[in-house]
């Protein structure tokens, strides 16, 4: 289905970014991780993709907040496997705390990180996809970019930046043949969410429980496929955001 085609996954060496990674290699894409840490901690995941779903896969180290690593690690994919056309903006951290007490670096870090790397992602892959007149951009949102959530304005603002910066995205880059949409996921049994299960809004999930990565992994499938259906927001949250 994908085979032939090349995606980038930021963050993608471990939680939704993993799994996310998985999906896309199982649809026969060639894998390019970009994650902060040591390329190495990526290897499991690599290897995984060539040996059980017989794809290309390579990691990077880059710190996506930064405008110019950012330059230079998609120079080093593009030279390494020609092009891309599916680009996962997954990478994201969170530094929580209520906003009368919250620091100005742990805002400032959490936005740099969260929106404006992916921003640095989609700027310099954009050449890329309009060079081939094709391209799929999928910005891992949150439901607390659309309902906020008590302890985190921070990591709300920069998801809520990213869905404005999907839509915004999609419009000017829909002549090109380049789409771009976000998924928003929400209470997800990730090492980022760690145990929530005394989490009084889990009571507020419709459907009952957490999700699980793969959730979010067979929307990024669904999205990279949907070939009608651009600047859309893609809840994965049991509902609790409704």
């Amino acid at each position: 289905m994908l085979k032939g085609k090349v995606a980038v996954v930021t963050g993608g060496s471990r939680g939704l970014g993993e799994a996310i990674v998985y999906k896309l290699a199982s649809m026969g894409a060639d894998i390019a991780i970009v994650d902060i840490g040591d390329p190495a901690l990526a290897d499991p995941v690599c290897a995984k993709c060539e040996q059980e779903y017989k794809v290309e896969a390579k990691a990077y180290q880059c710190d996506v907040s930064n405008f110019d690593a950012v330059k230079e690690v998609v120079a080093l994919i593009k030279a390494d496997f020609g092009t891309v056309h599916i680009l996962v903006n997954n990478a994201g951290i969170t530094r929580d705390g209520l906003v009368a007490m919250m620091k100005e670096e742990d805002f400032d870090k959490v936005i740099a990180v969260n929106l404006k790397g992916a921003f640095n992602m989609i700027r310099h892959t954009t050449g890329l996809f309009i060079r081939n007149r094709e391209g799929c951009i999928i910005n891992i949102a949150s439901v607390a970019g659309l309902m906020g959530n008590a302890g985190q304005c921070n990591y709300a603002a920069s998801k809520a930046g990213l869905v404005g910066l999907t839509k915004t995205v999609a419009k000017e880059l829909a002549p090109k043949g380049v789409r771009c949409n976000a998924i928003a996921p929400g209470f997800i049994a990730t090492d980022m969410t760690g145990n929530q299960t005394e989490n009084p809004l889990l009571k507020m999930i419709p459907l009952g429980k957490m999700g699980e990565a793969d959730d979010v992994a067979e929307a990024a499938g669904y999205l990279v496929t949907a070939k009608y259906v651009t600047g859309e927001v893609l809840r994965v949250d049991g509902g609790i955001a409704m």
